[in-house]
């Protein structure tokens, strides 16, 4: 094998039914972007809050959302509620970052799930946290483990998994991808079967394993596996990260991005930038 695996199951403390002083002040500083509360944090300060809480013993749900996810909330409620109820909103897309500048209420900086699974494994390898890999095509989140595991040797991989197609629509698929996640025991997970499909998964999983946090990373495994391409450094800053995607794959990402994704960043700018101008 290409990287250690754990086998046996972890005790885990129970999650604490009261937020700490430090949480509650970071929830009072939320910004207000679209309707969605996002916490202006830093991917290092990401980093910090989660090995914190795992320190103590308690786990959480992080999501990413980008403006796909963002579009998704405005028109479901239920969507809207995975959002709200995660312990970190942390902005994933350009546009969500120039909106909150636009209303004055700016956040640090752009936060990825496709940064967030290198820096997470880093900090996981320190202080010896198992993570797991659930999620991408056949055999990607293998080879993710693997590239993880060569840049931060000692890594400790509790395991790896790749749901079949519709796993969740059977009492039986979803219980075996439960039951293998929890009889890993780890303490880091990473979940990337798209939103919100992922982070129904985690509301569930989170019963088991309280003392465990989970990350809805989206593509973020197939991108650390290798098996998709990430944009360059400048069109990811230039909120351009979008465009290269969709040369790449306009099959499958033509009709989200051009006919829902484009029209909803264009308004959420327009919109943000009136408020500004007339408030």
């Amino acid at each position: 094998m290409a990287f250690r695996t754990v086998h046996e199951t972890l005790s885990v403390p129970r999650q604490r039914s009261r937020p700490d002083r430090a949480t509650r002040r970071r929830l009072r500083r939320r910004v207000q972007v679209a309707g969605l509360a996002i916490d202006p944090m830093t991917e290092g300060e990401v980093v910090d809050h989660v090995v914190a809480a795992l320190k103590r013993g308690e786990g959480g749900h992080l999501v990413t959302p980008n403006v796909d996810i963002t579009w998704a909330a405005a028109r479901d409620p239920e969507a809207r509620g995975i959002i709200e109820g995660a312990d970190l909103v942390v902005a994933d897309g350009m546009p969500l970052v120039w909106a909150a500048r636009l209303l004055g209420t700016p956040v640090p900086a752009r936060v990825t799930g496709a940064d967030l699974i290198w820096s997470l494994a880093e900090a996981a390898t320190f202080y010896r946290y198992p993570i797991y890999l659930l999620g991408g095509p056949p055999g990607v989140a293998r080879q993710a483990a693997e590239r993880l595991t060569a840049r931060h040797p000692g890594l400790l991989v509790a395991g790896t998994d790749t749901p079949p197609y519709g796993f969740e629509a059977s009492d039986e698929g979803y219980a075996e991808v439960r039951d293998a996640v929890v009889a890993a025991g780890p303490r880091l997970v990473f979940v990337g079967l798209g939103f919100p499909k992922q982070d129904r998964l985690i509301a569930a999983l989170r019963k088991d394993l309280p003392g465990t946090w989970f990350v809805g990373c989206g593509s973020a495994i197939a991108f650390a596996a290798g098996a998709v391409r990430r944009a360059p450094r400048w069109m990811q800053g230039a909120g351009l990260e979008w465009l290269f995607r969709l040369l790449n794959e306009p099959g499958r990402l033509a009709r989200r991005y051009l006919l829902h994704d484009l029209p909803f960043a264009l308004w959420l700018l327009t919109a943000c930038l009136l408020r500004r101008l007339f408030s």
